[in-house]
Parts: structure tokens; sequence; C-alpha cells
């Protein structure tokens, strides 16, 4: 009975997946069409059988050269999009110094993890696919089978911390209930497909699939009818492709509802029903369960699951341009081969069709007919050119981007008000693909930090890159995090360039705005400057005070846990008072007092012996 009804599931998963394909079929085909358009194959059309075709050549002199503009375009934005690297910053779920910690250690969370999830380079992959498709997503998971080992289970075998893991998907592998909601929050489910070959499958389930041949999509290097009279060109293109012994895993998510509390995910690896069970991570609002999915566009279209990608409103233009520089190299390669006029039985013809009017030649015609001639031809009409300069005018308005010291026209005596209004006025259009970038960046540290606290059990250890370049090492566990609301760090543009920033901090300098109420430079405020001038942190240029009460902090942690901690003469007395006093006055500390009241002891006769420091020296 449990063998039928789990062959049921499986039968609704995949008719549910045949379903929601066919419900995007036409987003398909317009993400294979700009593919192929970036790519380079410009001939290829939407057949009537809903299928992506190539064009054929109408004649075999035609020109059919492709000139791609669309592909600098996408550099361009791609360069542009790729620096906007934004930092993020927890805020405190109370002004309690216990909240405050917590903070510090969820932000030190994120920076450790930065580097081990590779978090900048998938961005710059995701930013990548939604340039081209217009919609991308991030899938964020624990997997519990990696991360440090904590201990062995009843076969010897190793068991695993687990770590977060954080994948790009395509929006080619995602199926949404429908595609009228405009983003992941109204869907009320959402099905992600992937094929993976059977090894990989058995490794990610320990289940046994049946092999099969699956039809997927490539890149190839093939000949698709370019090039001019008298040679063909090659092109990239979209091709089908068969993934060998291979089986397609469906996972299917449906939100927390009546009937399901804790929501449903349903994983079916080829005829096999591999998990039925509860949504399994806390990574909502107020860790409620929810997708473990993130969305990022590069144009919002109201009304629409899915993103424009600028690509799609270039091809038209691309497909004018292509035609109009065509049919101008025919033009003139009908002035420079000539266009011969031959009285019938005059001449060889085989021969003149092959070898043509070539210099030296000696032609031989009838006697009493007449010779072959050229026929007159015409100039090039101005109507072509002026075309061709309005076409790639409409590339830069469509596009909302160009590279002004290639492409615009800037007079030398421009000031520099001026130009940066215009590199301002440039970037303009790129303002919501910015956002959104940024606001996915946000939900990955989010995310990232609710699995944490769901899952982060036994203490494990953590390493940065802090001051002076040094390897900061830390223990954490889920009671460490208590907040996960995340901002932005205070940045007025992502996309700004070195030397932008450089010039508004040499100018700010000039104003004294950074000087302090003496009008002089601290020590800290000179190492922030350095670091924000691209210039690092230079070694012994830490702020000594920061190191004062980094290490009262530490002593702080000590006595919480009854340890009696002895004055230096190196420290500073007064900001280890106020470091210890504000330790105090947490919550924290209160509750370690009821436990232990001894420690309430050994941190007053600490902060005596500071002070009696401090009256031995005035």
């Amino acid at each position: 009975m449990k063998k039928d009804n789990n062959q049921k599931i499986v039968k609704e998963v995949k008719d549910e997946l045949q379903r929601r394909g066919e419900a995007r079929r036409s987003f398909d085909l317009i993400w294979q069409i700009n593919m192929n358009f970036l790519m380079g194959n410009q001939y290829c059309n939407i057949g009537y059988g809903g299928q992506l075709e190539d064009s054929d050549r109408q004649y075999f002199w035609q020109e059919r050269e492709v000139y791609n503009h669309i592909a600098p375009i996408y550099d361009i934005r791609f360069a542009k999009l790729s620096r906007i690297k934004p930092d993020i910053n927890v805020i405190p779920a109370t002004n309690d110094e216990r909240d405050k910690q917590t903070a510090k250690v969820s932000k030190k969370i994120y920076k450790s993890l930065k580097n081990k999830l590779e978090i900048e380079s998938k961005v710059n992959q995701a930013i990548k696919w939604s340039e081209v498709c217009g919609t991308v997503f991030y899938k964020v998971g624990w997997n519990p089978n990696i991360g440090q080992t904590v201990g062995m289970d009843e076969d010897g075998e190793p068991v695993k911390s687990g770590e977060v893991e954080l994948s790009v998907v395509s929006p080619f592998e995602i199926y949404p209930d429908s595609s009228t909601c405009e983003n992941l929050g109204e869907c009320q489910s959402i099905i992600y497909a992937k094929a993976y070959p059977v090894e990989k499958i058995k490794s990610m389930y320990g289940v046994d699939v049946q092999g099969e041949k699956i039809n997927t999509f490539t890149l190839d290097n093939v000949s698709v009818g370019l090039g001019g009279l008298g040679f063909n060109g090659t092109a990239h293109k979209m091709v089908e492709t068969v993934m060998d012994n291979s089986s397609v895993v469906i996972e299917r998510y449906v939100k927390p509802n009546a009937e399901y509390e804790n929501g449903r995910l349903t994983i079916v690896a080829g005829d096999l029903l591999v998990y039925d069970g509860d949504l399994p991570y806390t990574i909502g609002e107020n860790h409620t369960r929810d997708f473990p999915f993130i969305r990022q566009t590069s144009i919002e279209e109201p009304g629409c699951f899915w993103g424009t990608s600028i690509i799609e409103r270039l091809v038209p233009v691309q497909r004018a341009f292509n035609a109009v520089k065509n049919r101008k190299h025919e033009f003139i390669n009908r002035l420079s081969l000539g266009v011969l006029s031959v009285e019938d039985g005059s001449v060889d013809l085989d021969n003149l069709e092959d070898e043509g009017l070539c210099p030296g030649k000696v032609l031989v015609y009838r006697q009493g007919s007449n010779e072959p001639k050229y026929l007159q031809g015409e100039n090039l009409p101005s109507a072509l050119a002026e075309e061709e300069n309005y076409l790639l005018e409409e590339f830069n308005k469509i596009s909302g981007v160009n590279d002004l010291l290639s492409t615009s026209t800037i007079s030398s005596n421009i000031s520099g008000n001026a130009l940066e209004l215009l590199i301002s006025q440039d970037e303009t259009r790129l303002n919501a693909s910015v956002e959104s970038i940024r606001f996915a960046c946000r939900d990955i540290a989010k995310m990232i930090l609710r699995l944490y606290k769901q899952y982060a059990v036994f203490p494990r250890l953590a390493k940065i890159v802090g001051e002076n370049e040094q390897i900061e090492m830390f223990y954490f566990s889920s009671s460490d995090i208590s907040s996960d609301d995340i901002e932005l760090e205070n940045q007025t543009d992502g996309s700004q360039t070195l030397s932008q920033r450089r010039e508004m901090i040499f100018s700010l300098l000039d104003k004294g705005l950074l000087n302090d109420e003496n009008g002089n430079l601290t020590n800290r405020m000179k190492c922030k400057i350095l670091e924000m001038l691209g210039l690092g942190i230079w070694e012994n240029a830490q702020d000594i005070n920061e190191l004062h009460l980094k290490r009262a902090d530490n002593e702080n942690l000590k006595m919480l846990g009854g340890q009696s901690i002895a004055t230096s003469e190196i420290d500073d007395d007064k900001l280890h008072i106020n470091s210890h006093i504000a330790f105090m006055l947490g919550e924290d500390y209160e509750k370690a007092k009821e436990k232990n009241p001894k420690i309430d002891r050994i941190f007053n006769e600490h902060i005596k012996a500071h002070k009696k420091k401090l009256e031995m020296e005035g």
C-alpha cells in the first residue's frame, strides 16, 4: 500500500513538472534566443512548431555576416555590476550588551564565510545569468556531511558538524506555480529540477536510480550559414546534447498552509520517492519555514515572475543593424565586382562566370556580336549610412549604457563636474539591477545566519582576517546568534571606482570634516583613511584604544567564568573600567551572578584595582 502511495506521489510530481514546463515554454525560447544572440548566432527564429530554428540563405551571394553589438553592451553592464560588493551590518536585537556582542559575532560569522563559500564569485556568476535571461536564483542549504569532525557514530564513521552550501541556480531549473506571481513571496510552491549522473544521486541520497539519456543544452561552435560571397562563417549556438546514464532530481517545495503546517518538501529521483516531509529550514521571517531560494533580476516586469534582460530589448535592433550592414556590403560587392551585360551566344559563359574579366584576360567573342560590358553602377545610397548611425544610437538609448571614453564625442574643454554628471547619468539605468543585487546579498546573509542559528549546536571554530591583516580565530554556536536583522553598509554608490572614492576623501580632508574636536586627525581616523584609499591597513597603524577594548572584552569573558584577573601596567585603566562596567550592566552578567555569586566579587575587586592604579598615578 505504501509503495502504491509513493508511486502516486511520484506521478503527481512529474505531471506537475510537465505542466509547469509547458506553461513556461515561451520564456524558455526567449532565453535561448538571448543566449544565441550574445554568442553570435543571430539568424535564429521561433518556428511554427514552437522550436528554435535557424534561417538559411536565400541566395548564394547573400551577405550574412554578424556585427555583434550586444556582446560589448553585455560586457560593459557586467563590468559595472560586478563592482557591486555590498557589505552587511548586523543590527542588535536590543541595546543590551549581550545582543551587541552577538551582533558582532554574527557579522564575523558572515565575514568568515565570504571566502569559504566564494560569495563574491557566485554573485558574479549570478549577474551573468540575470543579464542574459533576466532572472537568476540562489539556493542556500545545509549539508550535514561536511565541516569539522565532532565525533564518531556507532559504525565508527566520523560525524561532521555540517556547513552552509550556496549555489547559483539558472532560471531553466526553476518552475513556479504561476508566472503571474511577482516574487517568491507570492508563490505557494516551487519546483527545482536538475539532471545529475546516477553516481551523484547515489552519493546524495543513497539510492540506486535507473540511468537514462537526458536531453540538455550546451554551446557549440558550428556553421549556421554565416559569411558572405564566397566564404562561410561559424558562431557559437545553443545545441541539444545528451547526458548518458543520468536522471532528473525533482524537488517540490510547498509553503506552510492549512494542510501542511510546516510546509512540504517532496524529492523525486528518477522513479523513486526519496523524501516527503516538512520543509527542513527555518529561514523565513521570525524563523518560519520557507523556500531556500533567493531571486535576483536584471529588470523587473510588473505582474510577472520572470525579469527581463536588456538583450531581449536589443534583439530587434541587432537584426536591423545586421540587415543594413549586409545590404551595404552587397551593394559594395556589386560596385567592386561589377555586373556584366553579355549578348546571348557571344562568349563562353562558363569561362566568363569562373574567371570574370580578370586583368590581362583575352576575351574572345563572336564576330558581329556586341562585346560584353559592365552595367553602369549607382553610388551608395546615403540612406544606408544614415540608418546605420541611427541604429548605433538606438543601441545606446535602449541599453542605457555607454563607454564614454570610446563611443562618445566629449569636448576636450569639458569641466570635471560636467564629466562627473555625464558618468552619473550614464549609470542611472543600472540602478534597478544594482538594487536587486544588493537585496539578494542581504537575503543571503540572513539565510546563512538563520541556518547557523538552527543547526550550529556544537561550538565551531571560525577565522577572519582582522586588523593589521592578522588571522583572528573565534568560537561560536547557535546561542551566539540572537539577531539576523541585516542592513547593508551605508554606501553612497556601490559602483564608485577607487579614483572617485579617493577624490571624495581628499575633498573631505581639505574641508577638515574628518578632524576631531581639536582639529586633529586621530590615529584611528588615519588608519580608516588609509584603508579607504585602497592602501590597506599599514603595520602598527591600529588604534591602541581598540586593542585595549579588545583586551578588556577578553577579561570580561574570563572573569564571567570565575577566573580572577590581575591588572597590568600597560592597561589603560579608564577604558578598562568603562568596558567592565558596561558588561556588568548587561543581562548575561545578571544571569551568571545568580548562578555564581562570587563573580560579582571578582569583577568588583578587578575594578577596584584599576581605580587604585588611577589614584596612584594621579
